[in-house]
Protein backbone atom coordinates (compact mmCIF):
# COMPACT_ATOMS: atom_id res chain seq x y z
CA UNK A 1 0.00 0.00 0.00
CA UNK A 2 1.26 3.53 -0.79
CA UNK A 3 2.60 6.28 1.44
CA UNK A 4 0.12 8.75 2.92
CA UNK A 5 1.50 11.48 0.66
CA UNK A 6 2.19 10.67 -3.00
CA UNK A 7 5.75 10.30 -4.20
CA UNK A 8 6.81 10.97 -7.79
CA UNK A 9 9.82 9.18 -9.25
CA UNK A 10 11.52 10.50 -12.35
CA UNK A 11 14.58 8.28 -12.76
CA UNK A 12 15.91 4.87 -11.85
CA UNK A 13 19.31 3.23 -12.16
CA UNK A 14 20.22 -0.18 -10.78
CA UNK A 15 18.79 -0.48 -7.27
CA UNK A 16 18.22 3.27 -6.91
CA UNK A 17 15.38 5.69 -7.62
CA UNK A 18 15.32 9.51 -7.72
CA UNK A 19 12.21 11.55 -7.04
CA UNK A 20 11.23 14.83 -8.66
CA UNK A 21 13.26 16.71 -6.04
CA UNK A 22 16.36 14.65 -6.86
CA UNK A 23 16.35 12.67 -3.61
CA UNK A 24 17.92 9.23 -4.01
CA UNK A 25 16.09 6.18 -2.61
CA UNK A 26 17.03 2.52 -2.36
CA UNK A 27 14.26 0.55 -4.06
CA UNK A 28 13.59 -2.43 -1.77
CA UNK A 29 10.33 -3.11 -3.59
CA UNK A 30 11.75 -3.44 -7.14
CA UNK A 31 8.64 -1.66 -8.32
CA UNK A 32 6.43 -4.51 -7.10
CA UNK A 33 9.06 -7.20 -7.77
CA UNK A 34 9.18 -6.30 -11.48
CA UNK A 35 12.72 -4.91 -11.64
CA UNK A 36 14.93 -7.97 -11.42
CA UNK A 37 18.28 -6.89 -12.89
CA UNK A 38 18.09 -3.19 -12.04
CA UNK A 39 16.31 -0.07 -13.24
CA UNK A 40 17.18 0.98 -16.78
CA UNK A 41 19.71 -1.81 -17.22
CA UNK A 42 21.55 -0.79 -20.40
CA UNK A 43 21.50 -4.26 -21.98
CA UNK A 44 17.76 -4.65 -21.41
CA UNK A 45 17.02 -1.15 -22.67
CA UNK A 46 19.23 -1.66 -25.73
CA UNK A 47 17.55 -4.97 -26.59
CA UNK A 48 14.08 -3.41 -26.38
CA UNK A 49 15.10 -0.31 -28.36
CA UNK A 50 16.70 -2.35 -31.11
CA UNK A 51 13.61 -4.51 -31.46
CA UNK A 52 11.29 -1.47 -31.39
CA UNK A 53 13.20 0.05 -34.29
CA UNK A 54 12.66 -3.10 -36.37
CA UNK A 55 9.13 -4.20 -35.41
CA UNK A 56 7.24 -2.97 -32.38
CA UNK A 57 4.44 -5.53 -32.43
CA UNK A 58 3.53 -8.72 -34.24
CA UNK A 59 0.17 -10.34 -33.65
CA UNK A 60 0.15 -14.01 -32.70
CA UNK A 61 -1.59 -14.76 -36.00
CA UNK A 62 1.96 -14.73 -37.34
CA UNK A 63 5.37 -15.90 -36.13
CA UNK A 64 8.35 -13.91 -34.93
CA UNK A 65 11.77 -15.28 -33.94
CA UNK A 66 12.20 -13.31 -30.70
CA UNK A 67 9.30 -14.89 -28.75
CA UNK A 68 10.29 -18.28 -30.15
CA UNK A 69 13.86 -17.94 -28.87
CA UNK A 70 12.64 -16.70 -25.48
CA UNK A 71 10.33 -19.72 -25.20
CA UNK A 72 13.27 -22.03 -25.88
CA UNK A 73 15.39 -20.27 -23.27
CA UNK A 74 12.66 -20.43 -20.63
CA UNK A 75 12.00 -24.10 -21.34
CA UNK A 76 15.72 -24.77 -20.89
CA UNK A 77 15.51 -23.56 -17.28
CA UNK A 78 12.89 -26.19 -16.42
CA UNK A 79 13.71 -29.62 -14.89
CA UNK A 80 15.17 -31.99 -17.51
CA UNK A 81 13.47 -35.14 -18.70
CA UNK A 82 10.26 -33.42 -19.82
CA UNK A 83 9.16 -31.63 -22.97
CA UNK A 84 8.11 -28.10 -22.01
CA UNK A 85 6.06 -25.60 -24.01
CA UNK A 86 5.49 -21.89 -23.38
CA UNK A 87 2.57 -19.54 -23.92
CA UNK A 88 3.13 -15.80 -23.40
CA UNK A 89 0.58 -13.52 -21.75
CA UNK A 90 0.32 -9.81 -21.04
CA UNK A 91 0.71 -10.21 -17.28
CA UNK A 92 1.09 -12.62 -14.40
CA UNK A 93 -2.61 -12.53 -13.53
CA UNK A 94 -3.52 -13.60 -17.06
CA UNK A 95 -0.95 -16.36 -16.84
CA UNK A 96 -2.64 -17.59 -13.65
CA UNK A 97 -6.00 -17.57 -15.46
CA UNK A 98 -4.53 -19.62 -18.30
CA UNK A 99 -2.86 -22.09 -15.94
CA UNK A 100 -6.20 -22.69 -14.21
CA UNK A 101 -7.97 -23.16 -17.55
CA UNK A 102 -5.23 -25.53 -18.69
CA UNK A 103 -5.50 -27.64 -15.53
CA UNK A 104 -9.29 -27.87 -15.83
CA UNK A 105 -9.12 -28.71 -19.52
CA UNK A 106 -6.50 -31.42 -19.06
CA UNK A 107 -8.00 -33.04 -15.97
CA UNK A 108 -11.66 -32.68 -16.84
CA UNK A 109 -12.21 -31.54 -13.23
CA UNK A 110 -13.26 -28.13 -11.94
CA UNK A 111 -12.15 -27.88 -8.31
CA UNK A 112 -8.88 -26.09 -7.58
CA UNK A 113 -7.11 -26.00 -4.24
CA UNK A 114 -5.42 -22.76 -3.17
CA UNK A 115 -3.64 -21.58 -0.04
CA UNK A 116 -4.87 -19.06 2.45
CA UNK A 117 -2.71 -15.95 2.45
CA UNK A 118 -1.73 -16.61 -1.17
CA UNK A 119 -1.85 -13.83 -3.75
CA UNK A 120 -2.18 -14.59 -7.45
CA UNK A 121 -3.51 -11.45 -9.16
CA UNK A 122 -6.44 -9.06 -9.59
CA UNK A 123 -8.38 -10.63 -12.49
CA UNK A 124 -11.60 -12.45 -11.57
CA UNK A 125 -10.10 -15.92 -11.91
CA UNK A 126 -6.83 -14.99 -10.18
CA UNK A 127 -8.81 -13.38 -7.36
CA UNK A 128 -10.73 -16.61 -6.90
CA UNK A 129 -7.52 -18.39 -5.81
CA UNK A 130 -6.25 -15.44 -3.75
CA UNK A 131 -6.70 -16.13 -0.05
CA UNK A 132 -6.59 -12.53 1.21
CA UNK A 133 -9.95 -10.82 1.79
CA UNK A 134 -8.73 -7.37 0.81
CA UNK A 135 -8.02 -8.59 -2.72
CA UNK A 136 -11.33 -10.41 -3.24
CA UNK A 137 -14.27 -8.67 -4.94
CA UNK A 138 -17.85 -9.73 -5.78
CA UNK A 139 -18.39 -11.87 -8.86
CA UNK A 140 -15.43 -14.22 -8.68
CA UNK A 141 -15.88 -17.68 -10.23
CA UNK A 142 -16.25 -20.63 -7.87
CA UNK A 143 -14.92 -24.18 -7.56
CA UNK A 144 -12.02 -23.10 -5.33
CA UNK A 145 -11.29 -24.54 -1.89
CA UNK A 146 -8.66 -23.16 0.46
CA UNK A 147 -6.18 -24.93 2.74
CA UNK A 148 -4.15 -23.41 5.56
CA UNK A 149 -0.79 -22.09 4.44
CA UNK A 150 2.17 -23.80 6.17
CA UNK A 151 3.24 -20.65 8.00
CA UNK A 152 6.02 -21.68 10.35
CA UNK A 153 5.61 -18.57 12.52
CA UNK A 154 1.86 -18.29 13.05
CA UNK A 155 0.28 -21.18 11.13
CA UNK A 156 -2.96 -22.67 12.50
CA UNK A 157 -1.23 -26.04 13.00
CA UNK A 158 1.98 -24.58 14.38
CA UNK A 159 5.40 -25.36 12.88
CA UNK A 160 5.93 -28.48 10.78
CA UNK A 161 4.82 -29.85 7.45
CA UNK A 162 2.69 -32.98 7.89
CA UNK A 163 -0.35 -31.29 9.51
CA UNK A 164 -0.64 -28.95 6.55
CA UNK A 165 -0.39 -31.83 4.09
CA UNK A 166 -3.07 -33.72 6.03
CA UNK A 167 -5.28 -30.65 5.65
CA UNK A 168 -5.06 -31.00 1.85
CA UNK A 169 -6.48 -34.53 2.13
CA UNK A 170 -9.27 -33.32 4.42
CA UNK A 171 -10.24 -30.45 2.13
CA UNK A 172 -10.28 -32.70 -0.94
CA UNK A 173 -12.52 -35.13 0.94
CA UNK A 174 -14.93 -32.50 2.28
CA UNK A 175 -14.88 -29.39 0.08
CA UNK A 176 -14.50 -30.82 -3.43
CA UNK A 177 -16.09 -33.55 -5.52
CA UNK A 178 -13.12 -35.73 -4.60
CA UNK A 179 -11.55 -35.14 -8.00
CA UNK A 180 -9.59 -31.92 -8.48
CA UNK A 181 -8.10 -29.95 -11.36
CA UNK A 182 -5.05 -28.85 -9.44
CA UNK A 183 -3.44 -26.91 -6.64
CA UNK A 184 -1.76 -23.53 -7.07
CA UNK A 185 1.13 -22.66 -4.73
CA UNK A 186 3.54 -19.75 -4.46
CA UNK A 187 6.89 -21.34 -3.65
CA UNK A 188 7.34 -18.35 -1.35
CA UNK A 189 4.20 -16.37 -0.62
CA UNK A 190 5.10 -12.84 -1.62
CA UNK A 191 2.38 -10.33 -0.84
CA UNK A 192 1.21 -12.72 1.90
CA UNK A 193 4.31 -11.81 3.87
CA UNK A 194 7.30 -13.87 2.69
CA UNK A 195 6.08 -17.30 3.74
CA UNK A 196 8.44 -20.02 2.51
CA UNK A 197 7.03 -23.47 1.90
CA UNK A 198 8.72 -25.79 4.44
CA UNK A 199 10.73 -28.82 3.32
CA UNK A 200 8.53 -31.53 1.91
CA UNK A 201 5.42 -29.40 1.51
CA UNK A 202 5.50 -28.76 -2.23
CA UNK A 203 6.38 -32.34 -3.16
CA UNK A 204 3.85 -33.70 -0.66
CA UNK A 205 1.12 -31.41 -1.96
CA UNK A 206 1.85 -32.49 -5.54
CA UNK A 207 1.53 -36.17 -4.61
CA UNK A 208 -1.83 -35.63 -2.92
CA UNK A 209 -3.24 -33.50 -5.71
CA UNK A 210 -2.05 -35.84 -8.47
CA UNK A 211 -3.64 -38.77 -6.61
CA UNK A 212 -6.95 -36.87 -6.84
CA UNK A 213 -6.55 -36.37 -10.58
CA UNK A 214 -5.10 -32.86 -10.54
CA UNK A 215 -1.98 -30.92 -11.46
CA UNK A 216 0.56 -28.95 -9.45
CA UNK A 217 0.79 -25.30 -10.55
CA UNK A 218 3.87 -23.46 -9.29
CA UNK A 219 3.40 -19.69 -9.07
CA UNK A 220 6.94 -18.35 -9.54
CA UNK A 221 5.90 -14.80 -10.40
CA UNK A 222 7.71 -13.39 -7.34
CA UNK A 223 10.04 -16.20 -6.21
CA UNK A 224 11.54 -17.09 -9.58
CA UNK A 225 14.64 -16.04 -11.54
CA UNK A 226 17.10 -16.62 -8.71
CA UNK A 227 15.45 -14.28 -6.21
CA UNK A 228 15.66 -16.71 -3.28
CA UNK A 229 19.38 -17.16 -3.95
CA UNK A 230 19.23 -20.91 -3.30
CA UNK A 231 17.75 -21.95 -6.64
CA UNK A 232 16.72 -20.42 -9.95
CA UNK A 233 13.10 -21.46 -9.28
CA UNK A 234 11.54 -21.62 -5.84
CA UNK A 235 10.06 -25.08 -6.38
CA UNK A 236 13.56 -26.50 -6.81
CA UNK A 237 14.03 -26.17 -3.04
CA UNK A 238 11.85 -29.26 -2.70
CA UNK A 239 13.42 -31.20 -5.58
CA UNK A 240 10.06 -31.59 -7.30
CA UNK A 241 8.73 -31.10 -10.82
CA UNK A 242 5.55 -29.01 -11.27
CA UNK A 243 3.11 -29.72 -14.07
CA UNK A 244 2.65 -26.01 -14.85
CA UNK A 245 4.83 -23.03 -13.95
CA UNK A 246 3.63 -19.41 -14.02
CA UNK A 247 6.14 -16.57 -14.42
CA UNK A 248 5.98 -12.80 -14.95
CA UNK A 249 7.19 -9.59 -13.26
CA UNK A 250 11.00 -9.97 -13.11
CA UNK A 251 11.01 -11.69 -16.49
CA UNK A 252 10.50 -8.34 -18.23
CA UNK A 253 12.41 -6.07 -15.81
CA UNK A 254 9.59 -3.57 -16.15
CA UNK A 255 8.41 -4.49 -19.64
CA UNK A 256 4.95 -6.14 -19.42
CA UNK A 257 5.07 -9.89 -19.98
CA UNK A 258 3.96 -13.13 -18.37
CA UNK A 259 4.23 -16.77 -19.36
CA UNK A 260 2.83 -20.20 -18.66
CA UNK A 261 5.38 -22.99 -18.96
CA UNK A 262 3.81 -26.45 -19.06
CA UNK A 263 4.57 -30.03 -19.90
CA UNK A 264 3.62 -30.49 -23.55
CA UNK A 265 1.16 -33.31 -22.88
CA UNK A 266 -0.75 -31.05 -20.48
CA UNK A 267 -0.92 -28.14 -22.93
CA UNK A 268 -1.97 -30.17 -25.96
CA UNK A 269 -5.73 -30.41 -25.16
CA UNK A 270 -5.86 -26.59 -25.30
CA UNK A 271 -5.27 -26.85 -29.05
CA UNK A 272 -8.94 -27.65 -29.61
CA UNK A 273 -9.99 -24.08 -28.74
CA UNK A 274 -8.89 -20.56 -29.67
CA UNK A 275 -6.91 -18.56 -27.08
CA UNK A 276 -4.45 -15.71 -27.40
CA UNK A 277 -3.22 -12.64 -25.51
CA UNK A 278 -2.90 -9.57 -27.70
CA UNK A 279 0.47 -8.37 -26.42
CA UNK A 280 1.58 -11.65 -24.85
CA UNK A 281 4.28 -12.40 -27.39
CA UNK A 282 5.14 -8.77 -28.07
CA UNK A 283 8.60 -8.81 -29.69
CA UNK A 284 9.82 -5.77 -27.75
CA UNK A 285 8.92 -7.25 -24.34
CA UNK A 286 10.31 -10.61 -25.40
CA UNK A 287 13.57 -9.00 -26.53
CA UNK A 288 13.87 -7.32 -23.13
CA UNK A 289 13.13 -10.63 -21.40
CA UNK A 290 15.82 -12.44 -23.38
CA UNK A 291 18.31 -9.82 -22.23
CA UNK A 292 17.11 -10.23 -18.63
CA UNK A 293 17.80 -13.97 -18.67
CA UNK A 294 21.28 -13.36 -20.04
CA UNK A 295 22.08 -10.62 -17.53
CA UNK A 296 21.01 -12.82 -14.60
CA UNK A 297 23.50 -15.40 -15.81
CA UNK A 298 26.35 -13.10 -16.85
CA UNK A 299 26.23 -10.93 -13.72
CA UNK A 300 25.72 -13.94 -11.42
CA UNK A 301 22.70 -12.30 -9.83
CA UNK A 302 21.41 -15.48 -8.22
CA UNK A 303 24.60 -15.89 -6.20
CA UNK A 304 24.53 -12.14 -5.47
CA UNK A 305 21.00 -12.52 -4.10
CA UNK A 306 22.18 -15.35 -1.87
CA UNK A 307 25.22 -13.46 -0.55
CA UNK A 308 23.69 -10.01 -0.14
CA UNK A 309 20.38 -11.39 1.11
CA UNK A 310 22.14 -13.42 3.82
CA UNK A 311 24.01 -10.31 4.98
CA UNK A 312 20.82 -8.25 5.09
CA UNK A 313 18.90 -11.00 6.90
CA UNK A 314 21.63 -11.15 9.55
CA UNK A 315 21.35 -7.41 10.11
CA UNK A 316 17.56 -7.64 10.34
CA UNK A 317 17.85 -10.43 12.89
CA UNK A 318 20.14 -8.18 14.91
CA UNK A 319 17.43 -5.50 14.91
CA UNK A 320 14.89 -8.08 16.07
CA UNK A 321 16.82 -8.63 19.29
CA UNK A 322 16.56 -4.90 20.07
CA UNK A 323 12.93 -4.28 19.14
CA UNK A 324 10.29 -6.60 20.66
CA UNK A 325 7.77 -5.24 18.17
CA UNK A 326 9.56 -7.36 15.56
CA UNK A 327 7.88 -10.71 16.05
CA UNK A 328 9.58 -12.45 13.16
CA UNK A 329 12.26 -11.78 10.57
CA UNK A 330 12.42 -14.27 7.73
CA UNK A 331 13.17 -15.04 4.11
CA UNK A 332 15.98 -16.11 1.87
CA UNK A 333 17.98 -14.38 -0.81
CA UNK A 334 16.49 -11.02 -1.68
CA UNK A 335 12.98 -11.99 -0.56
CA UNK A 336 12.75 -10.87 3.07
CA UNK A 337 10.07 -9.85 5.53
CA UNK A 338 9.74 -8.23 8.97
CA UNK A 339 6.53 -9.02 10.87
CA UNK A 340 5.31 -6.66 13.60
CA UNK A 341 3.26 -7.85 16.59
CA UNK A 342 1.80 -6.22 19.69
CA UNK A 343 3.51 -8.86 21.85
CA UNK A 344 5.59 -11.95 21.20
CA UNK A 345 3.30 -14.31 23.09
CA UNK A 346 -0.03 -13.63 21.41
CA UNK A 347 1.59 -12.70 18.08
CA UNK A 348 -1.26 -10.25 17.48
CA UNK A 349 -0.54 -8.44 14.18
CA UNK A 350 0.47 -4.81 14.75
CA UNK A 351 -0.81 -2.88 11.77
CA UNK A 352 -0.35 0.51 13.42
CA UNK A 353 3.36 0.11 14.14
CA UNK A 354 3.96 -1.38 10.69
CA UNK A 355 2.38 1.69 9.08
CA UNK A 356 4.42 4.05 11.25
CA UNK A 357 7.72 2.33 10.45
CA UNK A 358 6.76 2.22 6.77
CA UNK A 359 6.23 5.99 6.72
CA UNK A 360 9.46 6.55 8.64
CA UNK A 361 11.36 4.47 6.07
CA UNK A 362 10.42 7.05 3.48
CA UNK A 363 12.30 9.63 5.53
CA UNK A 364 15.29 7.26 5.49
CA UNK A 365 15.00 7.07 1.67
CA UNK A 366 13.96 3.42 1.68
CA UNK A 367 11.13 2.12 -0.50
CA UNK A 368 9.45 -1.12 0.63
CA UNK A 369 5.87 -2.32 1.07
CA UNK A 370 3.30 -3.14 3.72
CA UNK A 371 2.14 -6.68 3.06
CA UNK A 372 0.14 -9.54 4.50
CA UNK A 373 -3.54 -9.96 5.24
CA UNK A 374 -3.22 -7.56 8.19
CA UNK A 375 -0.73 -5.16 6.57
CA UNK A 376 1.62 -6.04 9.44
CA UNK A 377 4.66 -7.13 7.45
CA UNK A 378 7.29 -5.01 5.74
CA UNK A 379 8.36 -6.82 2.59
CA UNK A 380 11.78 -6.35 0.97
CA UNK A 381 12.23 -7.66 -2.57
CA UNK A 382 14.87 -5.36 -4.12
CA UNK A 383 16.48 -5.67 -7.54
CA UNK A 384 18.91 -8.58 -7.59
CA UNK A 385 21.82 -6.16 -8.04
CA UNK A 386 21.60 -4.83 -4.47
CA UNK A 387 25.13 -4.75 -3.04
CA UNK A 388 26.80 -5.44 0.27
CA UNK A 389 27.51 -1.70 0.52
CA UNK A 390 23.76 -1.08 0.29
CA UNK A 391 23.11 -3.47 3.18
CA UNK A 392 24.67 -1.11 5.69
CA UNK A 393 22.63 1.82 4.41
CA UNK A 394 19.42 -0.22 4.49
CA UNK A 395 20.07 -1.61 7.97
CA UNK A 396 20.98 1.80 9.37
CA UNK A 397 17.88 3.35 7.83
CA UNK A 398 15.64 0.63 9.20
CA UNK A 399 17.19 0.95 12.65
CA UNK A 400 16.57 4.69 12.64
CA UNK A 401 12.97 4.17 11.52
CA UNK A 402 12.43 1.60 14.28
CA UNK A 403 13.96 3.88 16.89
CA UNK A 404 11.71 6.75 15.80
CA UNK A 405 8.57 4.61 15.99
CA UNK A 406 9.32 2.03 18.67
CA UNK A 407 12.06 3.47 20.84
CA UNK A 408 11.20 4.53 24.36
Amino acid sequence: MPFKDPIVFRKGEGQYLWDNEDNRFIDLLAMNVCISVGHAHPRVVQAAMQQAQELTHCTTMFYHPTPAHLAEELAATMPPGHEWVVHFTNSGAEAIDLAMTMARTYSGNLDIIALRNGYHGPTAAAQSVTGIAGWRHPGMPGNVAFVAEPNQYRGVFGPGTDPYLDEIDRVIATSTTGSVAGIIVESVQGYGGIIEMPAGYMSGAAQRIQAAGGLYIADEVQSGFGRTGKHYWGFQADNMVPDIVVVAKGLGNGFPIGAVIAKKSIAEPMGNKFLFHTYGANPMSCAAARAVLQVIQDEQLQSNARRVGAALLKRLQGLQSSFPELGDVRGSGLMLGMEFVTDSESKTPDRKTTAAVFESCREQKLILSKSGANQSILRMVPPLCLTLDDVEEVASGLEKALQDCCGE
